[in-house]
């Protein structure tokens, strides 16, 4: 009914003519003393005719609406497939569409291309900088000394950050590098845990460790990601002679917890929004508001999710769940 309507309601200058050509003849009829009623007749037989032909044309009609809905979702691929115009002004509008497709699909391969080339540069900056970065550990290792210690830890964000780069430059490429199997929890966690192994023994936090002893179904590497980043933060925000604490919660879910500065309640919903930094951000002056936005990012391309529950002066637990049997990967 609403279709008859809308075709109906795109007829209405025709309806409206066919009455005015019908007035205009009952008009010359009574002006010459004709009898009126010899025009409604043929007034009625023309009704049905075009009764009888508008309904023909309804159905065609119909047709084409249909089809071109059907083709609404295919149109942002190809233009392939568009019903034969019926008029010149369709074939305008198919050509009108035809080169918007060729411009949007030229626009979008410079576009890829310019990721792609982006994306190398990057790749290519990254396994440089990781020369000189080596080179600097080797020469802080040489000696002993709180100020070289210091040093390291900055060393160490600076690779941080480079990984954070590579990752978000990542995030949106039509490929990724996942390798989905079956690892050791706690091998993973331990891993991130003896990176930051100075930092909890210079600035004498303690950890509570619980053995992880459970088998997830992941990618070891940007599981890796997610801990050391959560790990960091938890150090980041943890003063002098706090603890980090590390367990499992039935049935897979990682959890991370530290004793910090907590985050406002204002500010909780967001944290794992790009870019926002928050309260405790601001302060620090020095964050950037994307390691937990990456780690949301990763966590749902792995099948696994990251919440986080926190309150200012009673520290932040990240609740990290990997419970998942099956990871599709689109």
């Amino acid at each position: 009914m609403k279709l008859v309507c809308i075709y109906l309601k795109e007829h209405i200058p025709a309806l409206v003519l066919l009455a005015v050509f019908s007035g205009v003849f009952a008009l010359v009829f009574a002006l010459y003393g004709l009898p009126v009623q010899a025009v409604v007749y043929p007034a009625l037989i023309c009704l049905f005719l075009g009764a009888v032909a508008a309904a023909a044309r309804f159905a065609r009609w119909k047709r084409r609406h249909t089809l071109l809905q059907m083709l609404r979702s295919e149109i942002t691929e190809t233009v392939e497939g568009l019903p034969a115009a019926g008029c010149c002004l369709e074939a305008d509008y198919q050509a009108l569409l035809q080169a918007l497709h060729r411009e949007k699909t030229d626009l979008a391969g410079r576009m890829e291309q310019r990721y792609r080339d982006t994306t190398e540069y990057f790749c290519l900056w990254a396994h440089q900088i990781k020369t000189p970065i080596a080179a600097m550990r080797l020469v802080l290792q040489e000696e002993e000394s709180d100020r070289n210690r210091e040093l390291q830890a900055q060393l160490q964000a600076v690779e941080q950050y480079v990984e954070m780069a590579m990752c978000y430059l990542r995030l949106d490429s039509s490929t990724t590098d996942f390798v989905i199997r079956t690892y050791a929890l706690d091998a993973i966690v331990r891993q991130a845990v003896k990176k930051y192994a100075s930092q909890f023994i210079r600035r004498h936090i303690r950890l509570d460790y619980a053995p992880l002893d459970v088998q997830v179904l992941t990618d070891e590497k940007g599981l890796f990601f997610i801990v050391d980043q959560v790990l960091s933060n938890a150090l980041k925000y943890t003063r002098e002679g706090g603890a980090v604490s590390v367990y499992l919660e039935a049935p897979k879910t990682l959890c991370i917890a530290d004793t910090g500065i907590g985050i406002a309640a204002e500010d909780l919903p967001r944290i794992f929004d790009r870019g926002y930094t928050g309260l405790n951000g601001r302060r620090d002056k020095k964050a950037s508001g994307i390691g937990l936005y990456l780690c949301r990012r990763i966590a749902a391309q792995l099948g696994h999710t990251i919440t986080a529950e926190s309150a200012v002066g009673a520290g932040t637990v990240v609740r990290i769940a990997l419970d998942r049997e099956k990871i599709c990967l689109e």
